[in-house]
């Protein structure tokens, strides 16, 4: 990918060489632009002056060239617990979430959690999930294995759950005394 960006920029400074011209103003003042000015003439560059790049290739190590010349591990994945529109009360809003994966991850992959389409918390290894705090009503989880480089590896089809929590008002009203 990086040896696509640099040729691409390299080409495109290639196409887009224009001719630069030298003016002196009227108060000797020597100019350079783009654009060719009366009394204005081009100026030749020399072969030293210009940039030469040389690119060198990436140091691959063996575990990586391997991971690319073999197809990548398949992953089957499901969340086991909890079970599909099952309602969880906790007042807390304590919800542990257990997937299973076949076969084992490779070192280099992670697992990450989503609910309702956002990942909440960091990546991991293992596929139990203990999520804190989270907020009552209808949530919908799915679990992913991905690379370290981002790709998506595998998913979970959603799980859809019901949480509830109790709602304790502290607020008293204060009322005025007489």
């Amino acid at each position: 990918m990086r040896l696509a960006l640099i040729f691409s920029l390299l080409l495109f400074t290639v196409m887009s060489h224009a001719a630069v011209y030298k003016w002196v103003d009227k108060d000797g003042k020597i100019h350079y632009s783009d654009k060719p000015i009366n009394n204005s003439e081009v100026v030749e560059f020399k072969s030293n002056t210009q940039n030469k790049i040389t690119i060198q290739a990436p140091n691959n190590s063996t575990s990586d060239t391997e991971e690319q010349i073999a197809p990548s591990t398949q992953y089957k994945m499901s969340i086991l617990t909890p079970e599909e529109d099952e309602t969880i009360r906790d007042n807390n809003g304590d919800i542990t979430i257990m997937a299973t994966i076949t076969p084992d991850l490779k070192p280099k992959h992670l697992l990450v959690i989503l609910m309702d389409d956002k990942v909440i918390g960091p990546a991991q290894e293992t596929p139990i999930f203990s999520l804190k705090n989270i907020d009552r009503g209808e949530h919908s989880f799915v679990i992913k294995a991905v690379a370290q480089n981002g790709k998506q590896l595998a998913t979970t089809p959603p799980r859809k759950i019901f949480l509830h929590r109790a709602i304790i008002n502290n607020k008293t009203k204060a009322t005025p005394f007489n």
